[in-house]
């Protein structure tokens, strides 16, 4: 067996209604004032009402910037640094989807180390120990809550930079389904897609280990069974969960094992036309897995399993298609495009495009030995909607 390290330092908390104990469940950790990142539009809906009044019990002093955007610039980075230290907070959470958790861990960075978050690109180069972090996602699929890596827009160069350090586990992760059940339909599906994206792209890449493939394909169960029933009933509690549970372990997974070529391709289609993350993993996964089924048809045979197929009587390779055709089913269920031309991408900026992937860690572990012009037939088969 080939080395590896498991290194996983979050302690997680999970069940329904936690949030309304928050304030309790983070006061041991705290020292002076606490500063919560979030959404504007998370607030409004109300949803972290019960959190708020967990914090005034618990008598916690906070400050709410509330500022995040989708795919978070550096710009509102900083807005967030000079507010944390306008305000003297000493500690962060971020409450929302994965913009605002990876937001706060880059204020967390940013309020101990000099410079731009952008000047620590690639893996453990934050020389100091950030603030302490925590989290609360409020939905299933970014796995931001347990992972070491954040994810900042260049607005300059349209580049999604990747920051991974070990110092930015959060310590404490809370879990509460009850805060996903009013998720509208639409997130519910980029979320839960890019959730299964993470954890099938984790237990094929290169760096996996027998831990991380454990997690991911439990992961990979989870979500095939649930996702349906949370986007079409919403407020399913099993389903819910399963889902929230699903995207932790994904994100434990990846964690470990980085991820893809889903992922190292639709970082460029957040940073260069804005696409919502989840979206564009979702819709580039079918044409990635496709790619990828001759490097390990017995892997994907075993994602096949994990989904629910029959695969008796099948070869690897006859059996690992069925996943394409599991995802396709499942995008075309959940309103998702089956190509990347409706999103928006334009294949004006595909030299653009085609860097920015190859720059990406990525590609490195991706199952299939990947060049450039792999990138190329990828994008521009997703792009003409060709299997």
């Amino acid at each position: 067996m080939n080395h590896f390290q498991f290194y996983f330092p979050t302690i997680l908390k999970s069940g329904n209604g936690l949030a309304h104990k928050a304030g309790q469940l983070l006061k041991p950790y705290l020292r002076e004032k606490l500063l919560v990142i979030t959404d504007e539009g998370l607030i409004k809906s109300g949803v972290l009402e019960g959190f708020f009044q967990s914090l005034v019990d618990a008598q916690i002093p906070y400050e709410v910037f509330s500022g995040v955007e989708p795919n978070p610039s550096t710009e509102v980075l900083d807005q967030a640094v000079a507010f944390l230290r306008e305000n003297g907070c000493d500690a962060v959470i971020g409450v929302g989807g994965g913009s605002s958790i990876d937001t706060a861990k880059g204020v967390a960075a940013m309020a101990t180390n000099s410079g731009n978050i952008l000047d620590y690109e690639g893996y453990d180069r934050l020389p100091n120990v950030p603030l302490p972090i925590f989290a609360i996602p409020t939905t299933s699929g970014t796995g931001s809550e347990c992972t070491a890596s954040t994810v900042f827009t260049n607005k300059q160069t349209l580049f999604k930079t990747v920051i991974i350090s070990p110092l930015l586990f959060p310590k404490l992760a809370i879990l509460d389904a009850e805060l996903t059940w009013k998720l509208p339909p639409a997130i519910t599906a980029a979320t839960g897609m890019d959730a299964l994206t993470h954890a099938i792209e984790s237990y094929v890449s290169k760096q996996a280990n027998p831990v991380s493939q454990a997690l991911a394909i439990q992961a990979i169960r989870m979500i095939s069974s649930s996702l349906r029933k949370a986007y079409f009933v919403g407020n399913d509690s099993e389903a819910r969960e399963s889902m929230l549970l699903g995207s932790f372990l994904a994100g434990v997974a990846f964690a470990q094992s980085k991820l893809g070529n889903v992922h190292a391709i639709s970082h460029t289609f957040g940073g260069v036309f804005n696409i919502p993350h989840g979206i564009a993993n979702a819709t580039l996964l079918p044409y990635v897995i496709g790619f990828n089924l001759p490097a390990c048809p017995e892997k994907f045979r075993n994602i096949a399993i994990a989904m629910g197929q029959d695969t008796s009587g099948l070869d690897d390779l006859a059996a690992a298609r069925k996943v394409v055709d599991f995802v396709m089913e499942m995008n075309a269920a959940l309103g998702i495009p089956d190509n990347i031309k409706d999103l928006g991408v334009s294949l004006d900026f595909l030299p653009q495009m085609i860097s920015d992937s190859m720059r990406s860690g990525n590609v490195l572990v991706n199952p299939r030995l990947t060049t450039a012009a792999d990138i190329e037939s990828i994008i521009t088969r997703a792009y003409h909607g060709t299997h």
